[in-house]
């Protein structure tokens, strides 16, 4: 797995080892990246980080700041692991914690331009209600971006509303834009 494009582009990331962790695809980062386009500047909020691959791939774009939420502890050691090699340790929090608690103590950094949210399928049932008070970190025109089963149809996060759904393979994104 490695970095898609930007100042790191090329530059290899660790991935946690075992089936609880699936780490987004170099193809579907790539597209999604696409999708949403310049992130120069953003504020991105890295939700079930895994390998922490999606928000390193915003911080290599541009991004001023990343927040990652993780709490298995294998995937908490990547992360760290990918930050310290890539030196990116300043640019970045981690919040090791359950995401329902993790984004209570994301207070102290929002708001957040850009949630990034890639949840085990098996936990995806939780990982929507937990994107009720995502809502509460997020900017006026916050865009969430939700990683899921093709098969699966994501309930609409409160305070947001859908604006696009693309797939690849078994692997979908629903894209949410803020309400205000």
């Amino acid at each position: 797995m490695r970095v898609i494009a930007g100042r790191l582009r090329g530059r290899a990331l660790r991935a946690p080892r075992g089936r609880a962790t699936r780490p987004t695809s170099d193809r579907v980062r790539e597209a999604l990246f696409s999708i949403l386009g310049d992130v120069s500047g953003a504020r991105v909020l890295d939700l079930y980080a895994g390998s922490g691959a999606l928000g390193i791939e915003a911080l290599s774009r541009g991004a001023a700041f990343a927040a990652f939420v993780e709490s298995a502890p294998g995937a908490l050691a990547c992360i760290r692991h990918n930050l310290s090699v890539l030196e990116l340790e300043d640019h970045c929090q981690v919040i090791a914690a359950r995401v329902e608690r993790g984004l209570r103590e994301l207070r102290r950094f929002a708001p957040f331009d850009l949630v990034l949210c890639d949840p085990p399928w098996t936990l995806l049932s939780q990982a929507t209600s937990a994107l009720g008070i995502v809502a509460e970190v997020v900017s006026e025109n916050a865009t969430l971006a939700v990683e899921h089963p093709t098969k699966t149809e994501l309930i609409q996060p409160s305070g947001f509303r859908p604006v696009d759904r693309r797939r690849w393979g078994d692997t979908a994104v629903s894209l949410f834009a803020r309400t205000t």
